[in-house]
């Protein structure tokens, strides 16, 4: 009784894995291998606020209007713009207009802030006034100093013609007319002894020889 129990267990322990060996292999063959899994974590992305949603005390998004022209390494840039125009109108303001002049933009509210907390009466009117006043100034300088240069160069041109004058003017003696002048004088003649005396030419015409 003992060996027919184990007779009969036997085929279905030596079965059942040759039934399913087949099964096992097409299920490998058909379903794809799972991807490896590292064990490293993946960093998160740390991204820190522009100095505009700093101060506001906000989130800073992904597509924040102000973080390209507030960096967070200058917040004084927006405290002072911030002061004068609102957060709410710089944004705005920048909406408004084309990516390529927001920078320009942005420069000039800064400009007008900083001009306004300096002169709270005038603001930027008062530089470009003072600005407008300094060229003034300079102009009229420079058609005084040009006016000097003319009135000098005139009168240079005035010494050159007075120099020309005199010179014209002023009688220059010359060779011909020295030439007959000693001609014509006799008392050139008179005054200088001349070398065609008798007592000249005798000892000219003496004898060499004794």
């Amino acid at each position: 009784m003992f060996k027919m129990e184990y007779s009969e267990a036997t085929p279905a322990t030596i079965s059942s894995p040759q039934s399913l060996s087949p099964n096992n292999s097409s299920n490998s063959s058909s379903s794809p291998p799972p991807p490896p899994t590292s064990n490293t974590p993946t960093p998160p992305a740390v991204i820190s606020p522009c100095a505009a949603c700093k101060i506001l005390r906000r989130r800073c998004a992904d597509k924040c209007v102000l973080a390209p022209y507030f960096p967070p390494t200058e917040p004084a840039k927006f405290t002072i713009a911030h002061r004068v125009f609102g957060a709410s109108n710089i944004i705005k303001f920048l909406q408004e207009l084309p990516e390529s002049q927001r920078a320009d933009a942005v420069s000039s509210m800064v400009y007008e802030a900083s001009a306004r907390i300096r002169d709270p009466v005038y603001g930027c009117a008062g530089a470009i006034c003072q600005l407008q006043k300094q060229v003034n100034e300079l102009q009229a300088q420079l058609a005084k100093a040009q006016a000097e240069v003319v009135n000098m160069q005139l009168q240079q041109a005035n010494l050159v013609a007075l120099l020309c004058m005199e010179v014209a003017q002023s009688p220059q003696p010359n060779s011909q007319q020295s030439v007959d002048t000693f001609i014509s004088s006799p008392q050139s003649h008179q005054s200088n002894p001349s070398f065609m005396e008798d007592n000249n030419l005798g000892s000219l015409w003496e004898p060499l020889w004794t």
